[in-house]
């Protein structure tokens, strides 16, 4: 290899690292605005704007728009909210999807190619022209309810955590994904549990989901972003307060007037709290939502 093609391959190389880090920069410096901005009053953010400090904690910085925010809406109520929808969302989701993907991918039963196409098919549908009928659906629905302190039962789920978990438990994109992941799994691993005297159950529960980490943590990645973001469906089935999740939440939250004008820093304070969960999920599955992407996933 000549001098002349290692200098063009080093230069190419450097550009390329070069471009990602810029393109990096791009996405990570309005998170970083966000959460420094969040411990800034509302005069030292405008101040900041126009130089680099905007992106750093200096000058009048502490806690006072927390505490503000904490004291001006129910937010640990919000957070305990969309934490509980979102996390029964996502378990309960893992455990139904993983068994109708492997009923798919690892058993043999006729009408599997026509069920696996209806499932593909829904993907294309966009949940807001299943909102309304959904909604109808859901408040002619039987309900069990405890607020008189003994069971009642009542017809409709409009203001209920059951409104906002159920009907998104069982989901057409991570059942695909979960298919695609246990089809790269060699048969052969089955058949041996079975001649040990294995049923399916024992082969599903020991030996696949040991072997599929990475598709569990994609699901639930991209299951729970859709779910904490979820603002449409709430607003429809949710009219109480304490039944808000976040993203419904800060619509309250601005919808609350303030003597002080517009709470920027408050704002900025709500903001990164509702990202906050996000960015901890993602750095926790990083490692396995990759591995997942890029060996299994999403390959047709």
């Amino acid at each position: 290899m000549t001098t002349t093609v290692k200098a063009r391959r080093t230069l190419a190389r450097t550009a390329f690292y070069a471009a990602g880090a810029l393109l990096s920069l791009a996405f990570l410096l309005p998170m970083v605005f966000m959460i420094v901005s969040s411990f800034k009053g509302k005069l030292q953010i405008f101040e900041d704007l126009e130089s680099v400090r905007a992106f750093l904690p200096v000058g009048d910085v502490g806690l006072d728009n927390y505490q503000g925010l904490f004291s001006r809406v129910p937010l640990a109520r919000f957070y305990v909210n969309s934490l509980l929808v979102s996390f029964l969302v996502v378990g309960l989701g893992l455990v139904i999807n993983s068994l109708a993907a492997f009923g798919i991918a690892r058993m043999r039963w006729r009408g599997q190619g026509i069920v696996m196409g209806v499932l593909i098919a829904t993907l294309i549908v966009p949940f807001e022209t299943l909102a309304l009928p959904l909604l109808y659906w859901v408040n002619n629905l039987p309900y069990v309810s405890f607020a008189t302190g003994t069971p009642e039962l009542t017809t409709g789920w409009i203001n209920t955590y059951a409104v906002q978990i159920v009907p998104f438990i069982a989901n057409a994109f991570s059942i695909f994904l979960f298919v695609q992941f246990f089809k790269s799994i060699p048969r052969e691993i089955d058949e041996a549990a079975f001649i040990d005297g294995a049923g399916f159950l024992t082969v599903y529960r020991r030996i696949v989901v040991p072997l599929s980490g990475p598709a569990f943590a994609t699901s639930a990645i991209l299951t729970f972003l859709p779910i904490w973001n979820s603002y449409l469906w709430p607003t429809m089935v949710v009219q109480e307060e304490g039944l808000r999740p976040l993203p419904v939440g800060l619509d309250y939250f601005f919808q609350s007037n303030t003597a002080e004008g517009v709470p920027w820093g408050q704002i900025m304070g709500y903001t990164t709290l509702v990202t906050l969960p996000i960015m901890v999920l993602f750095i926790v599955f990083q490692r396995s939502f990759v591995a997942s992407v890029a060996n299994s996933g999403i390959k047709g």
